[in-house]
């Protein structure tokens, strides 16, 4: 699951979600704390539980634990819900806020199976969402050429018995590590982030040589077909390796480095780029 559809937004709450089973499964946490404005909403689905159990019903019965990213940025076992499960829920908590939710729920639902019919639309929908952050055409278009890449490795991946993300982020810091020189929690301590998604903050350089990174990865893993995890890894650093020397080459040649510390925290990246000096005529 891409990181830009683990969250979605119900009135400036962020409400994490996963694909379970074909179809989404919501944070009940993130929702009880979207519809109560709740300072501690695990003691408040803690006690509607408690409070529903005295009558005969048990909330638990609706939720399944799946994990969900937390603020650490670690996974956690979170109770979750599908959007039947979650109209029930909703019955127990009394909030103004309940009905609007259930037809912002139903929506969300509803443009997960036009974009299961229709792909282009999940890609449609993402182009519209990083255009209001205020990122440039042309760099929505290296991200969402990365996220194609990205899911072709994973794919490669998953055919060779690769499953549990623990993994999936190993072998990623592999081939940042070999790329780069470092992995992606010390780039994003590099570019002065936190819980940020890396990628959004890279420039069009560190987009490329991350995609040209994955896709040598991918090739090497067709043509290898590695079987344990320690092939895998050595697979990882390979593919790093390409996009390490193509990065060395231009660096020596242009006498610039592709790795900088910009961030768009301060400032939207298509505001940035007009700064960027204009390319030279011939």
């Amino acid at each position: 699951m891409d990181e830009n559809k683990a969250l979605v937004v119900f009135q400036d709450r962020k409400i994490r979600r996963i694909w379970h089973q074909n179809q989404w499964f919501f944070s009940v946490i993130d929702i009880v704390q979207a519809l109560t404005d709740s300072s501690n909403p695990r003691n408040y689905w803690s006690m509607l539980k408690k409070r529903e159990a005295e009558h005969g019903i048990e909330l638990s019965t609706f939720c399944v634990q799946l994990k969900l990213t937390s603020a650490d940025g670690k996974l956690y076992e979170t109770d979750s819900a599908n959007t039947e499960s979650l109209f029930r829920i909703i019955q127990s908590i009394p909030s103004r806020k309940a009905e609007p939710f259930k037809r912002w729920l139903a929506k969300v639902g509803y443009e997960r199976v036009q974009e299961i019919e229709n792909p282009e639309l999940a890609q449609e929908r993402m182009k519209e969402i990083y255009e209001q952050k205020g990122y440039s055409k042309s760099w929505i278009d290296k991200r969402l050429r990365g996220i194609a890449v990205r899911q072709d490795l994973t794919d490669e991946w998953k055919k060779r018995g690769i499953e549990k993300e623990e993994d999936f982020s190993i072998l990623t810091a592999e081939i940042s590590k070999a790329t780069f020189g470092m992995t992606p929690s010390e780039y994003k301590k590099f570019k002065g982030l936190a819980k940020e998604n890396l990628r959004d903050h890279m420039g069009d350089l560190e987009l490329i040589f991350t995609m040209l990174g994955e896709a040598s990865t991918a090739e090497i893993e067709r043509v290898k077909d590695p079987n344990t995890f320690v092939e895998h890894k050595k697979a990882s650093k390979e593919g790093g390796n390409v996009a390490k020397h193509a990065r060395l080459e231009l660096e020596s040649r242009t006498r610039k480095p592709v790795i900088n510390k910009e961030n768009y925290l301060d400032e939207p990246e298509k505001e940035k780029r007009k700064r960027l000096p204009e390319p030279k005529k011939t």
